[in-house]
């Protein structure tokens, strides 16, 4: 009788296990989910967060309802404190290289250590713009011209120095060769200021994400020199990549999800599960396609090494910058 009973307990408990790393545990799903936007509405960050709401939703691999909360102040700050304040499973977050990028600039005490990283998701690739009647043609040359004219050309981004469209060019011109001390940026509001000031050649060359360069480059007001991705884009394949011209790296605009700390090791299989599902379903990649995002997920065990490496080489490229 005690080894039957034994048994019994033995197969529940094995049988609970299974369904926690699955994410299947009815216990573990949440009556709601609050995912926060740390962002305004209509940017990167709200973009994502309402992508990943309407393909759990619309696939049913979430039966709970989802709400997407806009943090706007604090350039994420105010979301991610939500988030530890609430400190619920249910209530979870998208972060970037912003979540990194507050803390080393001294804007946040947050670090991504002050999280549980559950996935990231997705990420835009960077691109190098000049003016449609620019006579620089490639990113070789134009690194020649900011050897011997630093001072003198003008960089134009947005909406703040520190951000991935400053670092990258940053990590660009050191690859180069270049001090990026040297260089002179000219900060503006936003992209569509950028794109103005290059097409009323205001400024001389600008780094930005693909998807704000797009569209004025298909009409033929803007062109692009390069893309920071690992290979050429669909779509874009006539542009080659920052590798193709001697620039030897790659850098990504990434968007993730996270979950406030301690967060259970039934809470995160819950969320691993659900997140491994969406990315692979037709809906999420369309959704990516549409917005220029490009797949880049990754899970949360995962995340936390990219998070950690990210984390170095933001401060080493922070450190060169100054």
């Amino acid at each position: 009788m005690k080894r039957m009973l034994l048994f019994v307990c033995v197969t529940i408990l094995m049988t609970s296990c299974s369904f926690s790393e699955k994410g299947d545990d009815k216990d573990i799903e949440p009556a709601q989910v609050e995912l926060v936007a740390p962002g305004a509405v209509g940017g990167g960050a709200d973009v994502t967060a309402r992508a990943v709401q309407q393909v759990l939703q619309e696939e049913t691999i979430i039966k709970a309802p989802i709400k997407v909360v806009n943090k706007t102040e604090g350039q994420g700050e105010a979301g991610w404190k939500y988030i530890r304040q609430r400190n619920e499973h249910g209530v979870i977050a998208g972060n970037s290289s912003l979540l990194i990028t507050n803390h080393l600039l001294g804007r946040s005490q947050l670090t991504y250590e002050d999280f549980t990283p559950l996935a990231i998701l997705a990420t835009e690739w960077q691109v190098i713009v000049v003016p449609q009647q620019s006579a620089i043609q490639n990113i070789k040359q134009l690194m020649t011209v900011l050897k011997t004219n630093d001072h003198s050309f003008k960089i134009g981004l947005s909406p703040r120095l520190g951000n991935d469209d400053h670092l990258s060019f940053v990590q660009a011109s050191k690859a180069a060769g270049l001090n990026p001390a040297k260089l002179e940026f000219f900060v503006y509001g936003s992209s569509h200021e950028v794109i103005q000031a290059l097409i009323e050649n205001e400024i001389d060359v600008a780094p930005m994400s693909v998807s704000e360069a797009k569209e004025q480059y298909l009409k033929g007001k803007i062109r692009i020199l390069g893309v920071s991705s690992p290979k050429r884009l669909e779509g874009l394949e006539e542009i080659p990549t920052w590798k193709e011209q001697g620039i030897n790296l790659t850098f990504s605009h990434w968007r993730g999800l996270m979950g406030p700390p301690d967060m259970t090791k039934e809470e995160v299989d819950y969320w691993n599960s659900s997140i491994y599902q969406m990315v692979h379903t037709k809906s999420w990649k369309e959704l990516l396609k549409e917005n220029d995002f490009y797949p880049f997920y990754k899970n949360s065990s995962a995340a936390k090494v990219f998070l950690e490496q990210q984390s170095k080489m933001y401060e080493q490229l922070m450190n060169g910058s100054k």
